[in-house]
């Protein structure tokens, strides 16, 4: 009975995953974040773009809008699309690369479903921090460490499916334990936290129950607004002892085109 129940949770990620990427999560934490502050010129930019598709549904739901759009990708089919699509594309490594722009350029970054893959989010974190305006947004997506699948995988001695070891994801997250992380020495402030998707439940059923329980969702959304604080978040590192050796950067070079 109860390798049945396992291999029953095994297969609820193939369930309604489309909502993992809670793409109507974005668009309205980033329109909401536009009306409220009488936005007209954006630079958006998206780390991990993919083919656009999160980048293009923000500019088709803001009319009368100047948009620039940017995305950093490395997958050349992706780059290709994306690029074809009016994005402008940075090829580099997020962890050890500085974003090829001045400080104070954008308005709102994106990073959805692509923090979980990467080790050094300290670095990410401060190239962030750099890039971004006082009081722009960070719009963050990942999957949910403590959603309600993941606790039932663990109560039967399983490993959560959004940290499985023969997987491409490196970090695991909940809501409090990112909330604490982002907001770290001042440089961030979590506005909301919002969910999507909700396993084992249908697709009708899963959009109200992650929103009454964002953090039992399969994917949880952090709008996370950069304060006035100077410095880069990378100066966390120098608070406080790892003993991981997360990269620092050398002398950051800021490109300008």
């Amino acid at each position: 009975m109860i390798n049945q129940i396992k291999n029953l949770v095994r297969k609820l990620p193939s369930k309604n995953a489309d909502l993992n990427y809670g793409r109507h999560v974005i668009v309205k934490m980033i329109k909401d974040h536009v009306v409220k502050k009488n936005l007209h010129n954006l630079k958006i930019l998206d780390i991990g773009c993919g083919k656009g598709v999160d980048l293009k549904n923000v500019e088709s739901s803001l009319k009368n809008i100047n948009i620039e759009l940017f995305g950093i990708e490395s997958y050349e089919p992706n780059v290709k699309q994306a690029r074809e699509a009016g994005i402008k594309i940075y090829s580099m490594d997020v962890e050890r690369e500085a974003i090829p722009t001045e400080n104070a350029f954008f308005d709102i970054i994106i990073a959805n479903q692509l923090i979980e893959h990467t080790k050094d989010i300290f670095w990410i974190f401060s190239e962030v921090s750099r890039s971004l305006k006082p009081e722009g947004i960070f719009v963050i997506g990942v999957p949910n460490l403590a959603s309600l699948h993941n606790r039932f995988m663990l109560l039967f001695g399983e490993q959560p499916t959004s940290i499985e070891v023969l997987g491409p994801h490196v970090r695991g997250f909940t809501a409090p334990s990112f909330k604490r992380f982002i907001e770290c020495d001042g440089y961030f402030i979590v506005k909301e936290v919002k969910g999507s998707n909700f396993y084992p439940f249908s697709r009708a059923v899963s959009k109200p129950l992650s929103k009454i329980f964002p953090t039992l969702s399969v994917s949880i959304f952090l709008n996370a607004q950069r304060t006035e604080k100077k410095g880069l978040y990378i100066e966390v590192l120098d608070t406080r002892f790892f003993e991981t050796p997360f990269y620092r950067g050398e002398e950051t070079k800021v490109m300008l085109e």
